[in-house]
């Protein structure tokens, strides 16, 4: 047996949960199953107390460097134009990061993998799929398939990292209970300057719409629109050029063509693992918990879940806290995930479905008040969530 701790899945929750142990001195072994590491943009914002754990790992800094710095957020509609602006200045007190950064997830993996690889406590490798989970009281024995063979791994503990499809929560036979939103998202990237043809525009803003919000999110480069696709519209009329310049046609009047670098459609869910530990394995990120990307909150939920059980499960390593200490970490993050993370992205997208005066009215009541301003921020920037689980014990 290996007296290392395995993880399946090198996506950036996977690689976080790695530096966090290797910077506590605990070997690891990264089991990825693709041929290196995932190039996809997928999640693009890291909120404020994500940074702050990123930058515990000297990660912060060259994601900063990397990305695009976001201080403000607004709410807009087509009736009402500019309903709400907010800034994370109202609660620097509270993080060292008062602002998001917007920049592809890829870049973050990239930045862990090089502080990570010359370390002798560290190994990944590619090509390997996690196939089949069994454990005892001393350690978890895997199957690992690579190249069409089969072969056995055995370690201390296992956390799997490895996305909505987890193998691993399937080896473990974890229900994955919640339900599937009817529509599918369609996000189409642009190099377009937005800033030059809409009025006081900031990086990260969301439009609200009954007949088709969509939110305009920028990341170094480029601009990332996000429209809701109706159950009537099939999948091979979604990713067509065609569709998709008919749907950017209402963003600006008088626009109609633009420059489309590449269009992304996927399903939708929210999902939650019926329990974040099994034994000697753990859940973590989208093996743990999905939910719709309005408000940004399923992979910083993921790096907040990495550092919540790694922070433990290296004390446990070095026999400072007992095994029960564990549990602490499915109690924290697993109700966590249900009040604050699956409950406030589904307000996201209702709020973004509403015909406007409520949502609009609603928006400024409580940017007129500094109280409610400080906790609204506060929960939009997952800063509350984490606040949460320490008051779980």
């Amino acid at each position: 047996m290996q007296e290392r701790v395995f993880i399946a899945g090198a996506g950036p929750v996977g690689l976080t949960a790695a530096a966090s142990l290797v910077r506590s001195g605990v070997p690891v072994t990264v089991f990825e199953a693709g041929p290196d590491l995932s190039r996809e943009s997928r999640a693009s914002t890291f909120h404020p107390p994500t940074l702050d754990l990123l930058d515990d790992l000297g990660a912060a800094k060259p994601l900063i460097a990397q990305g695009l710095t976001a201080p403000k957020f607004q709410y807009r509609s087509h009736d009402y134009g500019l309903m709400g602006q907010f800034d994370f200045a109202a609660i620097a007190d509270a993080t060292r990061h008062p602002y998001r950064v917007q920049c592809e997830q890829s870049k973050l993996t990239r930045i862990l993998h090089d502080q990570l690889r010359d370390d002798p406590n560290f190994n990944i490798e590619y090509d390997a799929q996690v196939a089949h989970v069994e454990q005892d009281a001393s350690g978890v024995h895997l199957s690992i398939e690579r190249g069409g063979r089969s072969e056995i791994r055995s370690g201390r503990w296992l956390i799997g990292a490895d996305g909505a499809r987890s193998e691993v929560r399937r080896a473990l036979g974890i229900a994955f209970d919640g339900f599937t939103w009817p529509e599918r998202f369609l996000v189409v990237s642009t190099p377009f300057d937005f800033h030059g043809v809409i009025p006081d525009l900031v990086s990260v803003n969301y439009v609200a719409d009954p007949a088709r919000w969509h939110f305009l999110l920028q990341i170094p480069g480029l601009w990332r629109v996000m429209f809701p696709i109706r159950e009537d519209e099939s999948d091979e009329l979604a990713v067509t050029p065609a569709f998709a310049q008919s749907l950017m046609a209402d963003l600006v009047p008088g626009i109609s063509a633009y420059e489309i670098a590449h269009l992304t459609l996927y399903k939708v869910h929210q999902r939650v693992a019926n329990t974040f530990r099994l034994g000697r394995c753990f859940l973590i990120g989208d093996a743990a918990h999905i939910n719709n990307p309005l408000g940004g909150m399923g992979m910083n939920g993921g790096i907040h879940d990495a550092m919540n059980l790694t922070g433990r499960l290296a004390s446990v390593w070095r026999g400072e806290m007992p095994p029960d200490e564990l549990d602490r970490f499915d109690r924290q993050r697993r109700l966590v995930t249900l009040e604050y993370i699956e409950s406030q992205s589904i307000r996201n997208k209702r709020n973004m479905e509403s015909a406007g005066p409520e949502f609009r009215d609603a928006l400024r009541d409580i940017a007129t008040d500094p109280a409610r301003m400080r906790d609204y921020l506060l929960r939009v920037s997952m800063i509350a969530s984490l606040r949460r689980a320490d008051e779980l014990g």
